[in-house]
Protein backbone atom coordinates (compact mmCIF):
# COMPACT_ATOMS: atom_id res chain seq x y z
CA UNK A 1 0.00 0.00 0.00
CA UNK A 2 1.48 3.84 -0.80
CA UNK A 3 2.55 5.75 1.86
CA UNK A 4 1.21 9.17 1.72
CA UNK A 5 1.22 12.66 2.93
CA UNK A 6 -0.94 15.58 2.44
CA UNK A 7 0.28 19.05 2.97
CA UNK A 8 -2.13 21.70 3.32
CA UNK A 9 0.11 25.20 2.54
CA UNK A 10 -1.54 28.54 3.99
CA UNK A 11 -5.19 27.16 3.13
CA UNK A 12 -8.03 29.53 3.06
CA UNK A 13 -11.31 29.13 1.88
CA UNK A 14 -14.42 31.49 1.22
CA UNK A 15 -18.08 31.18 0.02
CA UNK A 16 -19.59 34.58 -1.19
CA UNK A 17 -18.27 37.10 1.71
CA UNK A 18 -17.56 34.84 4.60
CA UNK A 19 -14.11 32.76 5.03
CA UNK A 20 -14.71 29.51 6.59
CA UNK A 21 -11.10 29.22 7.32
CA UNK A 22 -8.14 30.65 6.65
CA UNK A 23 -4.07 30.33 6.52
CA UNK A 24 -4.00 26.67 7.99
CA UNK A 25 -1.07 24.78 7.64
CA UNK A 26 -0.68 21.33 7.94
CA UNK A 27 0.87 17.81 7.22
CA UNK A 28 -1.41 14.37 7.47
CA UNK A 29 1.01 11.35 7.69
CA UNK A 30 0.12 8.03 6.38
CA UNK A 31 -0.16 6.11 9.58
CA UNK A 32 -1.50 8.40 11.72
CA UNK A 33 -4.87 9.26 12.95
CA UNK A 34 -6.24 12.79 12.72
CA UNK A 35 -9.62 14.51 14.38
CA UNK A 36 -11.01 17.61 12.76
CA UNK A 37 -12.66 19.37 15.26
CA UNK A 38 -14.87 22.59 15.91
CA UNK A 39 -17.55 25.15 16.08
CA UNK A 40 -20.47 24.22 13.61
CA UNK A 41 -19.33 25.98 10.84
CA UNK A 42 -15.68 26.39 11.39
CA UNK A 43 -15.01 24.35 7.73
CA UNK A 44 -14.67 20.48 9.07
CA UNK A 45 -16.68 19.06 6.08
CA UNK A 46 -15.45 21.35 3.86
CA UNK A 47 -11.71 20.79 4.66
CA UNK A 48 -12.45 16.87 4.05
CA UNK A 49 -14.37 18.05 0.56
CA UNK A 50 -11.18 19.67 0.00
CA UNK A 51 -8.83 17.18 0.73
CA UNK A 52 -10.50 14.62 -1.48
CA UNK A 53 -10.19 16.91 -4.26
CA UNK A 54 -14.36 17.38 -4.48
CA UNK A 55 -13.76 21.61 -4.40
CA UNK A 56 -11.00 23.56 -4.38
CA UNK A 57 -9.41 26.32 -2.07
CA UNK A 58 -10.01 30.32 -2.51
CA UNK A 59 -6.37 30.47 -1.24
CA UNK A 60 -3.47 28.44 -0.72
CA UNK A 61 -2.38 25.25 -1.57
CA UNK A 62 -2.87 21.44 -1.02
CA UNK A 63 -0.75 18.75 -2.55
CA UNK A 64 -0.80 14.51 -2.37
CA UNK A 65 2.45 12.94 -2.03
CA UNK A 66 3.37 9.76 -2.19
CA UNK A 67 6.29 7.19 -1.14
CA UNK A 68 7.83 8.31 -4.26
CA UNK A 69 7.93 12.10 -3.63
CA UNK A 70 5.40 11.98 -6.91
CA UNK A 71 3.67 14.45 -6.36
CA UNK A 72 -0.20 13.41 -7.39
CA UNK A 73 -2.71 15.88 -9.47
CA UNK A 74 -6.23 16.66 -8.10
CA UNK A 75 -7.91 15.05 -10.74
CA UNK A 76 -6.38 11.70 -9.72
CA UNK A 77 -6.69 11.88 -5.74
CA UNK A 78 -9.36 9.84 -5.77
CA UNK A 79 -7.54 6.82 -6.78
CA UNK A 80 -6.03 7.05 -3.37
CA UNK A 81 -8.94 8.33 -1.21
CA UNK A 82 -11.95 6.35 0.09
CA UNK A 83 -14.60 8.26 2.16
CA UNK A 84 -18.09 7.89 4.21
CA UNK A 85 -19.90 10.87 4.57
CA UNK A 86 -23.44 11.68 5.38
CA UNK A 87 -23.96 13.60 2.12
CA UNK A 88 -22.41 10.70 -0.40
CA UNK A 89 -25.18 8.75 -1.61
CA UNK A 90 -25.85 4.85 -2.59
CA UNK A 91 -27.69 3.67 -5.62
CA UNK A 92 -30.89 3.07 -3.76
CA UNK A 93 -31.62 0.87 -7.32
CA UNK A 94 -28.93 -1.73 -6.02
CA UNK A 95 -29.33 -4.45 -3.25
CA UNK A 96 -26.48 -4.68 -0.94
CA UNK A 97 -24.73 -6.75 -2.64
CA UNK A 98 -25.04 -4.90 -6.26
CA UNK A 99 -23.87 -1.79 -4.81
CA UNK A 100 -20.44 -3.69 -3.55
CA UNK A 101 -19.63 -5.36 -7.21
CA UNK A 102 -20.57 -1.73 -8.14
CA UNK A 103 -18.13 -0.20 -5.60
CA UNK A 104 -15.36 -3.27 -6.57
CA UNK A 105 -15.08 -2.18 -10.08
CA UNK A 106 -13.39 1.20 -8.99
CA UNK A 107 -11.96 -0.04 -5.69
CA UNK A 108 -10.79 -3.12 -4.96
CA UNK A 109 -11.46 -4.41 -1.51
CA UNK A 110 -8.46 -5.35 1.24
CA UNK A 111 -7.16 -9.32 1.15
CA UNK A 112 -9.38 -10.66 -1.90
CA UNK A 113 -12.34 -10.46 0.86
CA UNK A 114 -15.84 -11.43 -0.72
CA UNK A 115 -18.73 -9.04 -1.10
CA UNK A 116 -20.51 -11.39 1.10
CA UNK A 117 -17.68 -11.70 3.64
CA UNK A 118 -18.51 -8.01 4.10
CA UNK A 119 -22.11 -7.98 4.72
CA UNK A 120 -21.51 -10.82 7.26
CA UNK A 121 -18.56 -8.69 9.27
CA UNK A 122 -21.18 -5.32 9.45
CA UNK A 123 -24.06 -7.79 10.45
CA UNK A 124 -26.50 -7.24 6.63
CA UNK A 125 -25.88 -10.78 5.62
CA UNK A 126 -29.29 -11.60 5.54
CA UNK A 127 -29.89 -7.64 3.73
CA UNK A 128 -27.42 -8.95 0.60
CA UNK A 129 -30.46 -9.26 -1.57
CA UNK A 130 -32.63 -6.19 -0.18
CA UNK A 131 -32.84 -2.90 -2.21
CA UNK A 132 -31.15 -0.19 -0.58
CA UNK A 133 -34.05 1.74 -0.96
CA UNK A 134 -35.54 -0.42 2.12
CA UNK A 135 -32.72 -0.16 4.20
CA UNK A 136 -33.29 1.66 7.79
CA UNK A 137 -30.81 4.78 7.76
CA UNK A 138 -28.09 2.98 10.26
CA UNK A 139 -28.19 0.20 8.29
CA UNK A 140 -26.88 2.39 5.03
CA UNK A 141 -24.19 3.77 6.90
CA UNK A 142 -23.22 0.52 8.09
CA UNK A 143 -22.46 -0.03 4.45
CA UNK A 144 -20.92 3.52 3.50
CA UNK A 145 -18.49 2.72 6.44
CA UNK A 146 -17.78 -0.91 5.27
CA UNK A 147 -17.34 0.26 1.43
CA UNK A 148 -14.60 2.99 2.40
CA UNK A 149 -13.07 1.03 5.66
CA UNK A 150 -12.46 -2.47 3.19
CA UNK A 151 -10.84 -0.91 0.32
CA UNK A 152 -7.64 -0.87 -0.61
CA UNK A 153 -7.09 3.39 -1.20
CA UNK A 154 -4.28 4.51 1.38
CA UNK A 155 -6.40 7.62 2.98
CA UNK A 156 -9.58 7.31 4.27
CA UNK A 157 -11.80 10.22 5.12
CA UNK A 158 -15.00 10.05 7.82
CA UNK A 159 -17.20 13.05 8.01
CA UNK A 160 -19.58 11.88 11.69
CA UNK A 161 -18.90 8.36 11.07
CA UNK A 162 -21.56 7.11 13.77
CA UNK A 163 -24.29 9.10 12.27
CA UNK A 164 -27.53 7.26 12.77
CA UNK A 165 -26.14 4.08 14.15
CA UNK A 166 -26.75 2.26 17.36
CA UNK A 167 -24.92 1.33 20.22
CA UNK A 168 -23.82 -1.79 18.36
CA UNK A 169 -23.22 -0.08 15.01
CA UNK A 170 -21.04 2.28 16.99
CA UNK A 171 -19.27 -0.82 18.30
CA UNK A 172 -18.53 -2.49 14.67
CA UNK A 173 -17.64 0.78 13.75
CA UNK A 174 -14.54 0.68 16.22
CA UNK A 175 -14.16 -2.86 15.66
CA UNK A 176 -13.57 -2.51 11.75
CA UNK A 177 -11.63 0.62 12.30
CA UNK A 178 -8.97 -0.99 14.46
CA UNK A 179 -8.48 -4.36 12.43
CA UNK A 180 -8.96 -2.78 9.17
CA UNK A 181 -8.18 1.05 9.08
CA UNK A 182 -5.45 1.32 11.58
CA UNK A 183 -2.25 1.24 8.74
CA UNK A 184 -4.00 3.84 6.70
CA UNK A 185 -3.74 7.89 6.94
CA UNK A 186 -6.88 8.23 8.49
CA UNK A 187 -9.03 11.62 9.22
CA UNK A 188 -12.16 12.25 10.63
CA UNK A 189 -14.41 15.07 11.02
CA UNK A 190 -16.44 15.25 14.01
CA UNK A 191 -17.24 17.00 17.35
CA UNK A 192 -18.48 13.39 19.13
CA UNK A 193 -15.02 11.79 20.67
CA UNK A 194 -16.21 8.55 20.41
CA UNK A 195 -15.56 8.91 16.91
CA UNK A 196 -12.78 9.75 16.58
CA UNK A 197 -11.18 8.25 20.05
CA UNK A 198 -8.74 6.02 18.04
CA UNK A 199 -6.97 9.50 16.69
CA UNK A 200 -3.69 10.72 18.52
CA UNK A 201 -4.21 14.22 16.86
CA UNK A 202 -7.00 16.74 16.78
CA UNK A 203 -7.11 19.86 14.40
CA UNK A 204 -9.32 22.64 16.03
CA UNK A 205 -10.58 24.87 12.55
CA UNK A 206 -11.78 27.18 15.15
CA UNK A 207 -8.47 28.30 15.31
CA UNK A 208 -8.30 29.78 11.91
CA UNK A 209 -11.32 31.87 11.62
CA UNK A 210 -10.19 35.12 10.24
Amino acid sequence: MNNMQIQVTAASKRFNTEWIFSNLNFSFTTGQHYALIGNNGSGKSTLLQIIAGYIGLTKGGIQWISTSNETIDSTNIFQYISIATPYLELVEEFTALEQIIFHQQFKPLQNGLEPIELLEKIGLRNAAKKQIRNFSSGMKQRLKLALAIFDQAPILLLDEPCSNLDQEGIQTYHQLMQKYAMHKLVIVASNDPQEFQFCSQQLSLSNFKS
